[in-house]
């Protein structure tokens, strides 16, 4: 029975790419200078039935969320639960799923005979974060998008060096990766959060500009990048979900 249900679950799903390079520049050149909500709406409405929002219900979350929720409350959205969140990111995916009334939040986790076989003292975090980070984050995402053609991410350009060259639209694994959000800065996101009156995230108030994992998530000191505090003291800015390569140094 256990080889039968690991077996459900591939190491790789390899899918016919949905999207090619030449289409996500199209669509940059389309939308370059465009209204973000207008551009999420296009979106949403040419690919109804294709496409989900992926969120951490991070620092920042509540404004891509809300901005889906304005056009279509029922795209669904995915949530990967590494089995290693804060309790108060937990509670915040709950409150903001109710605030914004979304229908189709997908919670998604680690395939646990994976975690038995790779992580059985669930100490990887402590000597392989990136192969913690792909069994717990990058194969249970995945999985969770395999029936789509694209999906909505929440990452910023003034987030952290690596992602300063970051594009609206980009191709990953085949599928069209939306980045409404690119070139928005601090003080557009605040002022969002304002006009709206979106509720925070618990523990940016402690200082947690990003939050991932408990284990690998420190708070951020004035004048440092915003996901400093991810994976510090190792050689790593990115789960394995996104790639830094938009920037040539890096």
């Amino acid at each position: 029975m256990a080889e039968a249900a690991r077996a459900r679950v591939p190491d790789v799903i390899d899918v016919a790419p949905a999207f090619v390079q030449g289409e996500a520049d199209a669509l940059n050149a389309r939308f370059a200078g465009a209204d973000t909500a207008a551009m999420v709406a296009a979106m949403l409405g040419e690919l109804d039935g294709r496409v989900a929002a992926v969120s951490s219900f991070g620092a920042e979350s509540a404004v891509l969320l809300h901005l889906v929720a304005q056009v279509d409350k029922s795209v669904p959205v995915i949530f990967v639960n590494t089995q290693k969140m804060f309790g108060e990111t937990l509670a915040y995916r709950d409150e903001l799923a109710e605030r914004l009334g979304l229908t189709n939040l997908r919670v998604h986790r680690p395939d646990p005979f994976r975690l038995a076989a790779k992580d059985a003292t669930s100490l990887r975090w402590s000597f392989d974060p990136d192969g913690c980070c792909d069994l717990r984050k990058v194969e249970p995402l995945r999985r969770a998008l395999a029936p789509f053609d694209a999906w909505l991410s929440g990452r910023k350009g003034f987030q952290a060096k690596t992602r300063s060259r970051l594009p609206t639209f980009e191709i990953d694994e085949g599928k069209l990766k939306i980045n409404p959000l690119a070139d928005w800065d601090r003080a557009r996101l605040d002022a969002y959060f304002a006009a709206y009156d979106l509720p925070r995230h618990p523990l940016v108030a402690q200082g947690y500009a990003s939050v991932g994992c408990v284990p690998c998530t420190t708070a951020v000191a004035p004048g440092e990048d915003p996901r400093s505090g991810r994976w510090r003291g190792w050689d790593k800015t990115e789960c394995g979900i996104h790639s830094p390569a938009h920037d040539p140094a890096f």
